[in-house]
């Protein structure tokens, strides 16, 4: 999966750090790339959390992550857990200097020494993630995939909690699916964020 940034009135955001920190979730699992792909391109976000990542403070979603058992049919795993976002950082250009090109070859460090020509017009923004697994709770179910999304759906909604979501996913890759959740989080935040650091001359 490539690295994804995002240009802001000159202002670079990048995915880079979560995909080297989920680098050994991936490893330990032993997935093949054809297994991540497949995973990515099926995950959808049902129900997305009504708040954002806060740009000073820490940030905690429950998430309710829900797939099909590809050896049973109409059997529905839900795993339910929470995921906390810390506020994102700063980076100094030196900083992610260093840390583009921890483990990368020829042609990373090429693209990072243009972008550390144009130091002064960029600044990075680092989304701190911590998950659990021992929180993870996990239910199967007997009813078919819809079912079970429309009824959690109505739960979450019921209880009307703003950092609530529902996520359909890969049973066996379900981590893989969390990532895309975390990753699609940082791009709805970015540019509150940015507009935070930037009212306040951080940035």
């Amino acid at each position: 999966m490539a690295d994804r940034p995002w240009a802001v009135d000159n202002l670079w955001i990048t995915s880079f750090w979560i995909l080297r920190r989920f680098r050994r979730i991936l490893t330990c699992r032993i997935l093949k790339q054809d297994d991540i792909e497949y995973a990515i391109e099926n995950t959808q976000v049902i129900l997305a959390p009504a708040r954002q990542i806060a740009t000073f403070g820490n940030t905690s979603f429950e998430f309710h992550l829900i797939s099909e058992l590809m050896d049973r049919v109409d059997q529905v795993r839900i795993r339910t857990g929470r995921i906390e976002a810390e506020r994102p950082k700063i980076l100094s250009p030196e900083y992610f200097h260093r840390m583009m090109l921890e483990g990368f070859g020829e042609k990373a460090q090429e693209y990072v020494e243009r972008l550390r020509e144009h130091a002064r017009q960029i600044a990075v923004l680092r989304y701190g993630f911590q998950f659990r697994k021992s929180g993870v709770t996990e239910e199967t179910v007997s009813a078919t995939l819809q079912s079970v999304i429309d009824r959690t759906r109505r739960a979450v909604e019921r209880a009307g909690d703003p950092n609530g979501a529902i996520i359909q996913g890969v049973d066996e890759a379900w981590e893989v699916c969390l990532l895309k959740f975390t990753i699609e989080m940082i791009e709805r935040s970015a540019g509150e964020n940015i507009g935070d650091f930037k009212r306040r001359g951080l940035i």
